[in-house]
């Protein structure tokens, strides 16, 4: 199996009331929709700052991630299809981590 880390962009931090109420949601969805191909729930994040040696790329804002396993980019993107932060007009990303 290949782990897969999702990150969410798009949508603008919430309000903590609206974080619990859509946190409970996601994590249903999760529980039924991903099962077993669920490695880590995640978190939402805030963006720190950067670190480099010289000029730092472009930042890129992340809202927050999940780890996912799947057999192929194809079925993480099937088990990703009807995910709620879609409907909520959110962005997801899917990022194969590699084995190296």
């Amino acid at each position: 199996m290949t782990r897969f880390l999702i990150t969410y962009h798009g949508m603008p931090y919430p309000q903590p009331d609206v974080i619990a109420a859509t946190r409970g949601a996601l994590r249903k969805w999760a529980r039924e929709s991903l099962g077993k191909a669920l490695v880590d729930f995640g978190a939402p994040v805030l963006q720190g700052g950067q670190l480099a040696e010289g000029e730092p790329v472009d930042a890129v804002e992340i809202d927050g991630y999940t780890i996912i396993e799947a057999r192929s980019l194809a079925d993480a993107r099937a088990l990703l299809s009807d995910h709620p932060y879609i409907a909520l007009g959110g962005t997801i990303q899917i990022n194969e981590c590699l084995d190296l």
